[in-house]
């Protein structure tokens, strides 16, 4: 770990300037401000946490607001990240507590919500997928002045510390992308399939949409129509008939699923019933989704890394809490594009 006196070494300033800089306090002049600061930069700097913190008896509680992982296998992705976070943030004072909302309910949301603003953490971690609902906590987390960082969906108007994910207006175009190649020369439709989920009230799922739909658009390309097979949670009963109908009556070639599950289910449905020449994309690398990719009956998944989404998230509170670091405004993962002859090298990739 190099030393303050290191430090001064470099900059060629006396130990006590470099003190004052790191620390914030006294009086330095700007040329050897802007010394230190260069060097610091170079190196990246860190002061030692564990000195820090253990000088303190001060416990961050952190709180992390996410969907129920028990009720969709993506979310139950995040819990290795969550894990990882609390194993690696243990001996600094730090204290994650999670509340878990129902993932279709939005009224889970508000009172899971509610019940963490009621605890007062000095920090929230949170994945913000109802956006009228999610609008009103995190102006309340802003009255409170509790610093919140976003995860998996990013929406307008709050102003979160940062956002860790992706982009996902480009994830749609790049499932749009994907599909116009893997469909090139065929005519027929190309559908969006939106598989349990309010999609009035998903900010995710719409951006994701707009990016598919805003690709073709500017193709202009008379042998391909665009489509939205919308099921709500309330016709789960006859999901397989409703989706069968409309993949035949609507001559669909390649469907782009924007959720982690509805891969396994359209693929089942198309085997099911015979369903031929269906380019299917779809997201994540769940365990069924992985066995589909290398069977063929999936062509291509993107992966958006939940775990490492919400080991970031942490990563960048903990940073901020503990010595006031700033932090970058985005972390936007890559797209990643898995297909059954890469997949096996993702799923060795390890969250750190």
């Amino acid at each position: 770990m190099i030393r303050i006196k290191d430090i001064a070494k470099l900059c060629g300033v006396s130990v006590g300037t470099v003190d004052r800089v790191i620390h914030k306090r006294g009086k330095v002049s700007d040329e050897a401000l802007k010394k230190v600061e260069k060097v610091l930069q170079e190196i990246d700097y860190t002061p030692n946490l564990l000195a820090k913190t253990l000088g303190s008896n001060k416990i961050f509680n952190v709180a992390v607001l996410v969907p129920h992982p028990n009720q969709d296998p993506y979310w139950n992705l995040c819990i290795a990240g969550l894990e990882a976070s609390i194993e690696e943030w243990k001996p600094y004072n730090m204290e994650l507590k999670s509340h878990f909302f129902e993932l279709h309910n939005s009224n889970s949301f508000k009172e899971v919500a509610q019940k963490l603003l009621e605890s007062e953490p000095d920090a929230v971690l949170s994945a913000p997928i109802f956006y009228n609902e999610a609008l009103e906590v995190f102006r309340k987390l802003e009255e409170l002045n509790i610093p919140y960082i976003h995860f998996n969906t990013q929406i307008p108007s709050v102003h979160p510390l940062a956002f860790i994910g992706q982009d996902l207006y480009q994830s749609g175009r790049l499932g749009a992308s994907l599909l116009d190649l893997a469909t090139k020369g065929q005519k027929g439709t190309l559908s969006i399939f939106h598989v349990s989920e309010n999609i009035k009230h998903s900010t995710h799922f719409k951006e994701k949409e707009r990016g598919f739909r805003e690709y073709f658009e500017a193709k202009n390309d008379a042998d391909r129509n665009i489509s939205s097979i919308i099921i709500e949670e309330n016709d789960m009963g006859s999901l397989e008939k409703n989706l069968a109908g409309a993949l035949a009556s609507e001559g669909t070639i390649g469907l782009f699923i924007p959720t982690s599950s509805g891969a396994k289910i359209t693929a089942e449905i198309i085997r099911k019933n015979g369903i031929n020449s269906i380019c299917i994309v779809g997201y994540d690398l769940l365990e069924e989704n992985v066995k589909l990719l290398k069977t063929g009956e999936i062509d291509f998944l993107i992966n958006q890394n939940p775990d490492r989404q919400i080991f970031r998230g942490v990563h960048h509170l903990a940073n901020h809490l503990i010595f006031n670091k700033q932090i970058p405004d985005q972390e936007l993962f890559p797209l990643e594009v898995i297909t059954r002859d890469n997949v096996d090298s993702y799923i060795k990739f390890s969250i750190q």
